[in-house]
């Protein structure tokens, strides 16, 4: 590419990212929302962050996970027996999951 080149589509990336991301802040009146959409919407985050999340739980190196001796497994089972008993705490969940991990990680060598 030449200089020319980079300089065009940094500027044309640029001004992309620029509409796309003033696209709902253009407008002098809210735009309307099907409910659908509204309704869908509230999942989105846990969907996202359960696409990031699940397959480091059950794959290690790109590979699923093919034996019980996994820190993880154990410290999975245990922080949702903690999450479904103690009232839905993200904190004490994740608190409690990693006190089952870390031993049996660094101690064991699992």
């Amino acid at each position: 590419m030449s200089e020319l080149e980079q300089i065009l589509t940094i500027v044309g990336l640029g001004l992309i990212t620029l509409l796309t991301r003033g696209f709902f802040l253009l407008p002098r009146r809210e735009l309307p929302m099907p409910g659908w959409l509204h309704r869908g919407l509230k999942y989105a985050p846990l969907a996202a962050l359960a696409a990031v999340i699940a397959p480091e739980l059950v794959m290690k190196q790109g590979e699923l996970i093919d034996t019980l001796l996994d820190a993880r497994l154990p410290a999975i089972a245990v922080a949702l027996v903690w999450f479904y008993l103690r009232g839905r705490g993200v904190l004490g969940t994740i608190l409690v999951g990693m006190a089952v991990y870390l031993p049996l990680h660094i101690g064991l060598g699992w």
